[in-house]
């Protein structure tokens, strides 16, 4: 009952049907050290993963430092203008370089005082001048590879993985209304969640839980929901219909903004919650978008990091600061819901005896998802 010692592939075969016959995954694949180092080497070591909007890093000298899977990294806005990833190690003994986000001038180890430049390069080593054949031209942080698409930033671990457009397959062609380009972030907020990063994923990409967890707060008798997943493995999209057409504030609707302008096909029919897998959701509705950016710290905890994007003209708005706290006040009420109830889920999944369930006709993606995991992490 405990053993996964051994993870025979025949363990997800109920895993690779149709949601009306799909078994959800084994328990211990949400609080397994075993199976999460798989998920850490054949899943996020070799995709495009999620790091959040362009802005947190705006101007030159800008960084931040995150723990992601257990890779410290390091995202800075150069004094040339561009933007870069790094691992966040010391090339003298692995130190981490800078840590929280800020901005700097140069970033210097706190254990020996190498110092580096924003691009990386090393500016000076003290101490190393007896070192034989030492040439700092060759002790730079190591650049990772960091891509954007509109104002989302991504980074890969893989030197030969495909491109973020290969990655993205049609997602920015879909979604180009919403002019990515010119959303602001205007607020970040981070919670630290004990529970597996898929349950936390799953349970955005699904709206059974609607009346049980948001009964009080979102009112999903009011809304209409259908999952319409999109062609292909890369991406998921489920779109809320109809009931509301305008803002999902919903009882405070005298505070909401103007639509985004030029809205057109998905975009214009209400809002798109969108899965850049493996562990980002983006919530793209008429007048706003937000994203829950996942950092895994283990098989039983998870980083959240909520973003909060407008376009650039409605935070223009001379009524945007006063207005702006009910949006805020909607999301950071429902995101404490889904929290807690994640939490709880991964008490449960902890036990032993915790069994295999089926799925709604409600919750289509959450075995798709699972598909695209195993496939990756036991690659």
């Amino acid at each position: 009952m405990f053993e996964t010692a051994t993870i025979d592939r025949s363990a997800f075969d109920s895993v690779f049907r149709s949601v009306e016959e799909a078994e959800s995954l084994p328990a211990w694949c949400y609080t397994s050290e075993e199976y999460y180092r798989l998920e850490v080497r054949n899943l996020f070591s070799r995709t495009w993963n999620f790091f959040g909007h362009v802005d947190q890093v705006a101007e030159p000298g800008d960084f931040i430092a995150v723990d992601y899977v257990g890779v410290p990294i390091l995202i800075v806005r150069g004094g040339d203008g561009e933007l870069r990833a790094f691992a966040n190690n010391c090339r003298h003994r692995g130190t981490p370089v800078a840590d929280g986000e800020g901005n700097c001038r140069a970033f210097t180890c706190p254990y020996h005082g190498w110092v580096y430049d924003l691009d990386g390069r090393l500016h000076s080593a003290p101490g190393m001048e007896r070192a034989k054949d030492f040439d700092p031209a060759g002790y730079g942080l190591r650049e990772l590879r960091l891509e954007t698409c509109g104002c989302f930033v991504f980074v890969n671990f893989d030197d030969d993985a495909p491109p973020l457009s290969d990655y993205l397959g049609n997602f920015p062609e879909l979604m180009e209304s919403y002019a990515l380009d010119d959303l602001a972030l205007v607020r970040k907020r981070v919670h630290e969640v004990d529970c597996n990063w898929k349950v936390h994923i799953e349970n955005a990409m699904e709206e059974y839980h609607l009346p049980m967890v948001h009964g009080a707060t979102l009112n999903p008798k009011e809304m209409e929901h259908s999952a319409a997943p999109t062609e292909g493995a890369w991406l998921d999209i489920r779109e809320h219909h109809d009931a509301h057409t305008r803002s999902l504030l919903i009882e405070d609707l005298e505070h909401e903004f103007p639509h985004i302008e030029g809205l057109e096909g998905r975009a214009a029919m209400g809002t798109n919650y969108v899965c850049l897998n493996p562990s980002t959701m983006l919530g793209m509705t008429l007048d706003s978008v937000w994203y829950l950016e996942l950092q895994p710290q283990g098989p039983n905890r998870t980083r959240v990091v909520h973003g909060a994007c407008f376009p650039r003209k409605t935070v223009e708005r001379p009524d945007f600061e006063a207005k702006v706290p009910y949006y805020y006040k909607r999301w950071d009420t429902t995101l404490a819901e889904d929290n807690a109830v994640a939490a709880l889920q991964q008490r449960g999944l902890k036990s032993p005896l915790a069994p295999r369930g089926r799925f709604s006709h409600l919750e289509p993606l959450v075995p798709q998802l699972a598909q695209w995991w195993v496939e990756r992490t036991l690659d």
